[in-house]
Formats: structure tokens, sequence, C-alpha cells
């Protein structure tokens, strides 16, 4: 049989698994993905938390044990994902290790109720950080404003940082900028600069949803023609920029320091429309030091009929810079696309976090709090 995904990770692309839950840990899902599919990392946020705490029973034990405790339902929820991330960051530890630092890596995020809260956010990556204990750990702050200066802070501590909700190129510029700033501050400060890994998690198909959905509403036959086109070029261009930034002395200073680029990494990339083939995100977006983070379903569609075709996003930047010159011809406002849905982002892991707390609360009154 050929190994697909083996072929996707020897085009420098790491396959990382966006999903986690206590049964996945507990049966061996997880361990047996890092050793079959090339699962080589795992990403999570409110949503996949809120799922994972609906749909089983496995935390009831340590439910029963917060509720003796008698502690907030925002520490037990605290509490119960860190065991969670923990356990994926030990079982992750060969990758970590066979990477030298790179891959094995596993997200946690902030509360995303702090979104917009510079201080706060960077008081709770630490206090994160500390309460996981692993140092394949990635603290996931969203990429708004306020998130910025967090970025910057958080990696000047030494503390490894995911950057998530990523949708426009200039807001993925300011977070390379971050970044390079927070390692420049590192050095300063004494930290390893080898030890201190970051990824920017760029947003896909959501951009193809947003879109396609205005190019509907304009209705022509031009606009029509765009359809499932943007979210791929946004993310060409994306990676157009990181040849840049990752090619400037600035970085090679860095580098000589020890430290390791802040790689793309590709979120969002299942298929919102069944027009789609389910494994366009992943084929479209092939390209050296890049991650995507994907759903079980598309890793297990990738493995059945992905086709690996060699880079497709190095020499694409022309035609994509073209797809984005004629959404702005039929009246795509791409700077406003971007804007709703950084927006809707935050709004949603908000709304997956109070749920998660509201689904967290009701198991502790049943565990006897």
């Amino acid at each position: 049989m050929t190994d697909r995904l083996a072929e996707l990770s020897a085009q420098g692309v790491a396959v990382w698994l966006d999903d986690l839950s206590r049964v996945r840990l507990t049966s061996g899902s997880l361990d047996k993905m890092r050793r079959e599919q090339h699962v080589v990392g795992v990403t999570t946020n409110p949503s996949i938390f809120q799922k994972a705490l609906s749909d089983a029973d496995a935390y009831d034990e340590q439910l029963r044990d917060l509720a003796a405790q008698k502690v907030t339902v925002e520490e037990a929820v605290r509490l119960m994902t860190a065991k969670d991330v923990r356990a994926a960051c030990d079982v992750m530890r060969p990758a970590y290790d066979a990477s030298k630092g790179i891959d094995g890596r596993v997200s946690i995020e902030v509360d995303p109720r702090k979104a917009h809260e510079t201080e706060s956010t960077v008081a709770e990556a630490k206090t994160l950080w500390w309460l996981v204990d692993r140092e394949n750990l990635y603290i996931k702050i969203p990429a708004t404003l306020a998130g910025l200066p967090a970025i910057t802070a958080t990696l000047a501590a030494g503390i490894s940082v995911n950057v998530t909700l990523i949708f426009s190129l200039d807001r993925y510029r300011a977070v390379m900028e971050a970044f390079l700033a927070g390692l420049e501050q590192a050095k300063l400060n004494g930290h390893d600069l080898a030890k201190i890994g970051s990824v920017a998690s760029f947003f896909v198909s959501r951009v193809d949803s947003e879109v396609d959905k205005r190019l509907d509403k304009i209705g022509s036959d031009e606009a029509k023609s765009l359809k499932g086109k943007a979210a791929i070029a946004n993310a060409q261009l994306a990676y157009e920029a990181y040849t840049e930034v990752f090619g400037t002395d600035r970085w090679k200073a860095l580098a000589g320091a020890g430290a390791h680029p802040q790689r793309p990494l590709w979120a969002s990339t299942s298929t919102k429309s069944p027009e789609f083939k389910d494994t366009i995100y992943v084929e479209e977006l092939i390209a050296p030091g890049t991650v995507n983070t994907m759903p079980e379903s598309v890793i297990f569609a990738y493995e059945d009929h992905g086709d690996t075709r060699g880079d497709t996003v190095t020499g694409s930047f022309a035609d994509a810079k073209k797809v984005l010159t004629d959404l702005a011809g039929v009246g795509i406002d791409f700077a406003d696309v971007v804007k709703v849905l950084e927006d809707e982002g935050v709004d949603k892991f908000e709304v997956a976090w109070k749920e998660l707390l509201e689904n967290a609360a009701k198991q502790l009154k049943a565990a006897g709090a």
C-alpha cells in the first residue's frame, strides 16, 4: 500500500492531529496515530475540550476528587484539561526527541475571554506552562491586537507559543514580528533559544466559507468562478511572507544563536462545502517547513486518497495574488472578510469555553460538589 501520510511528511509537512480527549489517551488511539499515521503533534481548543467533556464519562473519577476538594468550576476545567495535555505531551515525547524539539508538541489555549487583555493573557500563559510542566508544550495565544504583545512577552519568558486565529497577511506579518522580538528578548533574558518553539496558525477553510457566501450573494458568473480559491491563495501568500521574513539577517542572527523558525501551521483544514475534495486544504498547501493540523477524519481521508504532488505552494505566488486581485474586482472586501473572521473566531471560542464551564459545573454538581 502507498503510505500517503509518509509521502506528505517527506515533503516537509508535519502532520498534527486537531483533537484530544481522555478517551483518545486511555484507549491508546493517540499513540497509535503517532506510530501508524505519522502524527507528530496535537492541537486543542475550547471547542475540542467542550466536546471531550460532553461525550465521555472518562472524567468521572477526577470530577469526584475535584468535587470533594470544592474547587471552582474554572479550576476544575483547567486541572482536567491540563491533565489531558500533559498526558498527550508524554505520548508525543518520542516525536519531540526524534525531531530535536521541532515536533512532538501539544497545545493548550489561554482562556479566550481574555483575548483582548494582554497582561492577563501573559499571566495565564505562565500559569499553564508550570501547570502542565512539559517542555514540549505550546501555549496557544490568539493573534488579536492585544495578543501580539502577549506573544512577545510569553516567548521572552522562555515559553513556547502557538499563535492562533490568524486570517490576514498583515496580521501574520505582525505575528512574525512579535515572534522575532520575543526571541530577541528571550536571548537577553538568558533563555536557551533552541528550546523555545513556535507555530503561527493560519486559518484556511473559514476564509472560503465567508468569501464564497459573499460571492454567491454577488451572483455573477465571474464571482462564482472564484469560489473555493480565496483560502488557498491567502495561505500561499502567507508562506511567501514566511520565506521573506525567515530569510532576513535579523532572523539569521537568531538562528545562529540556536533558534528554530516559527513554522506556518495550516488550521481549519476540513472542507466546509461538499463541492470541494475533502483533502484539498492539505494537497494545495504542501511546502517545506509547514504544519498541517487536521481532524482525524481528514487524516484518514488523506491516508486513503490524498495526492502528494510535491511542493504546491512555492511556485504559486503570482497566481495567488491574481486571485485576490480578481476577488477585489468583483467586489469582495478582503479586509472586512478577515476582520469578520477574527471577531467570529474569538466569539466562537468564548461560547465554547462558556459551554465547557457550564457542562463542568453540572458534572461537578452530579459528582457531589
